[in-house]
């Protein structure tokens, strides 16, 4: 089951960082970095986004650290729903139900690695 849900939660870094945000398959991300942070710096922090995320799919299934990982994941996931939350819930795919799914992958994330990976080790 560990392995399972560590292999979803890296591919879903992986599509978001490569897919969505570097190779720009999905405009709204950039969208929602240009009214967060400006047009001018769009194109630039939409890509250096994608790639942190697709640098935490590989720092996931390197396991390294994986419980300070764990609490990462959780953090940058959380602040960046919140800031989306206020500042853009337009741009995002369900709105402010987002809210929902991202606290959905934090709680996946959290008993992948405080619940499951515990009663391994």
């Amino acid at each position: 089951m560990n392995r399972i849900l560590t292999n979803g939660i890296g591919i879903v870094w992986l599509i978001n960082g490569l897919f969505c945000k570097v190779l720009d398959l999905v405009p709204r991300h950039q969208q929602i970095v240009a009214r967060i942070l400006g047009d001018n710096q769009a194109i630039l922090f939409t890509k250096l986004i994608g790639i942190a995320e697709m640098v935490m799919a590989v720092w996931i299934w390197s396991r390294y650290k994986a419980r300070l990982n764990a609490i990462t994941q959780m953090i940058v996931v959380l602040v960046m729903n919140v800031l989306e939350f206020i500042l853009v819930p337009d741009l995002l795919l369900f709105g402010k139900i987002n809210s929902v799914f991202a606290l959905s992958f934090v709680f996946v994330i959290y008993y992948n690695e405080f619940v499951v990976s515990k009663e391994f080790n």
